[in-house]
């Protein structure tokens, strides 16, 4: 397998599990929902998806991409914007009780890391996920893939949003 490196505060750092390319299906995944409770990906059978990939929200460019995609999410019609991240559930909830987050899905994939490694977003060093987007079609097709080659930058929001739009 192929080693791929992005940098983290200029810093290179290593990518694991195989990397998301278009046109491949997409892997089903399980996360964990603030509440607890599971939430596998077949749920967005379907759907339109975006899959909006954090560090920790936590931090200024994870939430304000994490606010932007809820801003957004209402003005998409049949998209569903899952933000992952290995933020605990607990964290994530107080997060998004205080941001008003509410039009999109927080999951944490803190458990097996199974979205990181099945779609190559797992920093290795830091057993964070690198910074990213994924977004997928009704039929599970992966239609963008972005993954910030400095994972403090910010994703190309306009781009994924105009990638979905395509696919409504």
């Amino acid at each position: 397998m192929e080693k791929r490196t992005v940098t983290m505060a200029g810093n290179p750092v290593t990518l694991l599990g195989k990397e998301a390319k278009v046109g491949e299906k997409a892997e089903n995944f399980n996360l964990t929902k603030q509440d607890l409770s599971n939430y596998n990906f077949d749920e967005s059978k379907g759907k339109i998806k975006i899959i909006s990939v954090v560090p920790s929200i936590d931090t200024g460019v994870c939430e304000l991409q994490t606010i932007d995609f809820n801003q957004r999410a209402s003005q998409l019609k049949d998209v569903e914007i899952i933000t992952v991240s290995l933020d605990l559930p607990f964290a994530q909830s107080r997060f998004c009780a205080a941001k008003g987050i509410d039009n999109i899905v927080v999951a944490s994939d803190y458990k097996d890391r199974e979205f990181g490694l099945k779609y190559g977003f797992l920093i290795d060093e830091l057993k964070l996920l690198a910074r990213g987007i994924v977004v997928v079609d009704r039929d599970d097709t992966i239609r963008y893939v972005e993954y910030v080659s400095e994972v403090t930058n910010h994703v190309d929001y306009d781009r994924a949003i105009e990638e979905s739009k395509k696919l409504i």
